[in-house]
C-alpha cells in the first residue's frame, strides 16, 4: 500500500467534506496551496507534526488518516483484563487499544490464566494463517503474546510497520538496525528477510508490540 497516497486521499476527503479550500488549509498549516495539493496526491510525505495539525484542524483523531490495522498472516485476539476469556478478532481498528475492543468483533474465544496479569502485564494473541513461521509455528496455531515495546535479539515478535501493517516474525538486532526474519524462507506469501535501519525504525516507524508467551495447537 502507498502510505502517502492513502493519507493524501484522506486529507482531500476531509477537506471536501468540510467545504474547505486548499488555500484555507494551506494558511492554517503555514504553507502554500501547491504543497497541500502535493499532500493530497501523495507526491509529498506528511510528517507526524503535519498530521497532528490536520487532525486538530478537522477535529478528528489522527488515526483517521490511516487504514485499519491488518495482520499479513494472522487474526488478532483482544485481552479483557476483567475476564480470562479472550475474544478472537479478525482485525483491530487503527488506534483502538486492545482493552477498548468489544465482543461484537469476536469470531472465537480463548482463555488465559488470570495469574498472567500479575504486575500489570497485558496480553494479546494471533491466530496464524500461513506458513511463514513454520516449522515452529503452524497454520491455525494460536500464539499468545505479552504486550511490550522491546525485545531481545532472536525473539519471535509481533511487529507493526508504517503504523498499520503488522506481522509475526523473528527479530535479529544489529548495531545499525533490525532484521525481520520468516522461519520458513520458502513461505507461500513470498515474505523474505527484511532489514530496517535505525532511521527506518524511527521514521516509518517499525515497532515491537509483543513477544511470544505461548503457542496453542491441535485446533
Amino acid at each position: 500500500m502507498d502510505t502517502n497516497k492513502y493519507i493524501g486521499e484522506q486529507i482531500r476527503r476531509l477537506r471536501m467534506k468540510q467545504n474547505i479550500t486548499q488555500e484555507e488549509l494551506a494558511e492554517y498549516l503555514n504553507t502554500t496551496a501547491q504543497t497541500v495539493s502535493r499532500y493530497e496526491i501523495g507526491d509529498r510525505k506528511t510528517n507526524n507534526d503535519i498530521l497532528f495539525q490536520l487532525a486538530d484542524f478537522f477535529k478528528v483523531s489522527i488515526n483517521e488518516f490511516f487504514p485499519p490495522l491488518q495482520f499479513d498472516n494472522a487474526k488478532i485476539i483482544e485481552l479483557s483484563t476483567d475476564n480470562v476469556k479472550i475474544p478472537v478478532l479478525g482485525k483491530i481498528p487503527a488506534g483502538i487499544p486492545f482493552e477498548a475492543l468489544e465482543d461484537q468483533y469476536a469470531i472465537d474465544y480463548e482463555e488465559i490464566p488470570r495469574s498472567w496479569l500479575n504486575g500489570g502485564k497485558q496480553f494479546f494473541a494471533l491466530k496464524l494463517d500461513g506458513d511463514s513461521m513454520e516449522p515452529e509455528y503452524k497454520d491455525n496455531d494460536v500464539v499468545i503474546f505479552q504486550k511490550t515495546t522491546n525485545c531481545e535479539s532472536g525473539q519471535d515478535c509481533c511487529i507493526k510497520i508504517n503504523g498499520f501493517d503488522a506481522t509475526f516474525k523473528r527479530v535479529k538486532k544489529q548495531a545499525n538496525g533490525i532484521m525481520i526474519i520468516p522461519l520458513n524462507e520458502n513461505n507461500s506469501s513470498g515474505f523474505s528477510t527484511t532489514f530496517y535501519t535505525n532511521e527506518d525504525i524511527v521514521n516509518m516507524p517499525v515497532e515491537i508490540i509483543g513477544i511470544v508467551k505461548q503457542i496453542r495447537r491441535n485446533r
